[in-house]
């Protein structure tokens, strides 16, 4: 499916009744060649915001996947990139990707790391996050940040009510509430449950001073906004007086 190289429908199939580590440990070897992987588009232009952010020391990619976005984290860090990710599958791949990269199997819900570094991204993952675990994530993310420090990650636009995407996006998602009400383990995966408004409500409960960035890069809609924007999200530099 997607293209020669991609998963079989059965794969996909197997793979969404499992639950997520599990689904995940599946479809490695061929994430890279499903529509699901983050495109280059994104990450550089991505990339190309966060240059006139940085410069950047340490780098973490929380929920790192197959690797895509450790390359966005070498083009704008000077020190160390790290990316963390609980399928040991998809780490597996990263690690082919990046041999470079510091990686670490963990629950991105409690980060096994110190204050240590200077730039946090994420790409494609939230998804996987009801609005309860957000909130844990983002404070696990802002507890791993030094003071100053950013985190960072694309959010489109919501397609207009009525599109095509838009009625695409609301049956995929009740499709997987019909799945998880009837199959265990539960594969939580939802398009719609990560809105701007929310998104930078729980940030600010973490912690983080939040602005956003138009990603130029990615055009305008028709009635002038963004079709993305970059959330930056700092962590206060608090110094001692």
């Amino acid at each position: 499916m997607f293209t020669p190289q991609g998963p079989s429908l059965r794969e996909l199939t197997v793979q969404a009744l499992s639950s997520v580590e599990h689904g995940y440990d599946l479809l490695a070897d061929k994430f890279d060649a499903t529509p699901f992987r983050t495109s280059d588009r994104l990450l550089s232009a991505v990339a190309g915001g966060l240059e006139e952010l940085g410069p950047f020391g340490s780098g973490l990619d929380v929920c790192c996947g197959t690797g895509a976005g450790l390359g966005v984290l070498r083009s704008v860090c000077a020190g160390r990139i790290t990316g963390v990710d609980f399928s040991t599958g998809m780490l597996t791949a990263a690690r082919r990707a990046h041999p470079s990269a510091a990686l670490v199997r963990a629950d991105v819900l409690a980060l096994p790391f110190a204050p240590v570094f200077d730039l946090a991204v994420s790409f494609g993952a939230f998804g996987h996050f009801l609005p309860d675990a957000q909130r844990t994530l983002f404070a696990q993310v802002h507890a791993s940040l030094r003071p100053g420090g950013t985190f960072a990650f694309p959010l489109p636009a919501p397609p207009p009510v009525g599109s095509r995407l838009y009625w695409t996006l609301w049956g995929f998602d009740a499709a997987m509430r019909v799945r998880n009400a009837l199959w265990r383990p539960p594969f939580v995966m939802y398009y719609r449950t990560f809105r701007l408004a929310d998104v930078r409500s729980r940030l600010v409960e973490a912690g983080f001073d939040v602005s956003l960035n138009p990603i130029e890069a990615l055009g305008r809609r028709e009635d002038g906004s963004p079709h993305c924007r970059l959330v930056v999200a700092r962590k206060p530099d608090v110094r001692p007086s």
